[in-house]
């Protein structure tokens, strides 16, 4: 979608900074972190919502960019949250599907 802000970060049409890529997935700092380490994982290709993906192979990508997060910056032994807001009243701003994935310290318990 050519007004989709994070199809121009996956198009690499606006600079940001990836920590993590493949053929199906971008992941990249939060702008406005919730955590001392809070990154945003998205499908290259558009979908508005989780509900929308009807590809495996993009759900599979999506969870093996966590794994590979997870020990790129060592927060695999501590733990980290993982968050998809799905819609109006889920939360969700941006209407491409995205992963929050924060870590780095203690995470209180209560909903973001």
């Amino acid at each position: 979608m050519s007004d989709c802000i994070f199809c121009k970060i996956a198009n690499k049409e606006i600079n940001s900074e990836l920590i993590y890529e493949n053929d199906n997935i971008v992941a990249f700092k939060d702008l406005n972190p919730r955590a001392k380490m809070h990154f945003l994982i998205i499908p290259k290709k558009h979908y508005d919502t989780i509900l929308d993906i009807d590809d495996t192979k993009i759900m599979q990508d999506i969870f093996k960019a966590v794994k590979e997060i997870a020990k790129k910056y060592n927060i695999d032994e501590k733990g980290f949250r993982l968050i998809n807001n799905c819609k109006e009243d889920g939360g969700q701003e941006v209407m491409h599907m995205h992963i929050h994935m924060l870590a780095g310290e203690k995470l209180k318990t209560t909903i973001i």
